[in-house]
């Protein structure tokens, strides 16, 4: 396996919204919906306008901690575990990014939030590429974090070798850190990556589904990023309407960690409008 993908699978990020309702909440608290047939942990913190942060694969909640307290101080922050993730469970044992996309519009429409501000990474990222493209008026505008439109043959060559026994004790370690229902929820996570990569049709997005996006975009891309070319974030760009690139140089996959993540934080709550 690529040690990009070994990298990846220990350090992914996050992002989940708000409710519009403007409460104050200095400490973060968690809550459990039941959502398209399975329980959504989720956690919320900080008062105002929502916005909603979404993780990556194998990521949890807390995967953006090092910027939630600054984004509470201007957002009521929403941080789910996806389907199988964290805390959340996955009954069915099935798992698609378009279907995550989903659970995630209806933990919205739970919490009564009409329209969101969003931050996603990886696939959290192309998560809400899915629900803006679907649902364009319930996303404001949006930062998307090493995220693309397709997974292209070296990407899905990686991911479909990757399994639970291929990887070493340290990520197990890490991983039962992360995620609290035992083994068997770890060893399904592994799997999804081999999934991803014999799905066709889950991350293919033409450019007509990127026009349907009204969401203001901002795409924060490296140009070291193993898997998504930074051509491909480039024609993103082009084909969502109301687009903003930012090329992160020397930035790998999600480039918003150690000496990028200050200038990530300045650039995003600039987009927002929340400085």
């Amino acid at each position: 396996m690529h040690a990009q993908m070994k990298a990846l699978t220990i350090t992914v990020l996050v992002a989940v919204a708000a409710n519009g309702v403007a409460l104050a909440q200095s400490e973060r608290e968690g809550h459990t919906l039941g959502v398209n047939g399975f329980e959504m942990y989720y956690e919320t913190v900080g008062s105002g306008d929502p916005l909603l942060i979404l993780h990556g694969w194998s990521g949890t909640c807390h995967d953006f901690d090092p910027f939630v307290q600054e984004l509470a101080d201007h957002y009521r922050l929403i941080l789910p575990d996806v389907r199988g993730h964290g805390r959340s469970t996955n009954p069915s044992g099935e798992f698609t990014i378009g279907q995550s996309a989903e659970d995630v519009l209806a933990l919205l429409d739970q919490l009564g939030v009409e329209t969101t501000r969003a931050i996603g990474a990886s696939m959290g990222g192309i998560t809400l590429l899915h629900m803006a493209a679907r649902q364009p008026a319930r996303i404001e505008a949006m930062a998307i974090v090493g995220a693309g439109s397709a997974f292209l043959p070296h990407c899905r060559e990686s991911m479909a070798s990757a399994s639970a026994d291929s990887y070493p004790a340290e990520w197990w370690t890490e991983m039962r850190r992360r995620h609290t229902h035992g083994d068997e929820q770890i060893a399904a996570i592994a799997a999804m990556l081999p999934a991803f990569a014999a799905n066709e049709t889950d991350v293919a997005f033409t450019d007509e589904d990127l026009s349907q996006i009204a969401a203001r975009t901002l795409i924060v891309h490296g140009d070291r990023d193993w898997c998504f070319p930074v051509s491909m974030a480039a024609d993103m760009y082009a084909a969502i309407p109301n687009a903003y690139l930012w090329v992160v140089p020397d930035g790998g996959h999600v480039p918003i960690t150690g000496e990028h993540a200050p200038r990530f934080m300045e650039t995003v709550l600039d987009f927002f409008g929340g400085t």
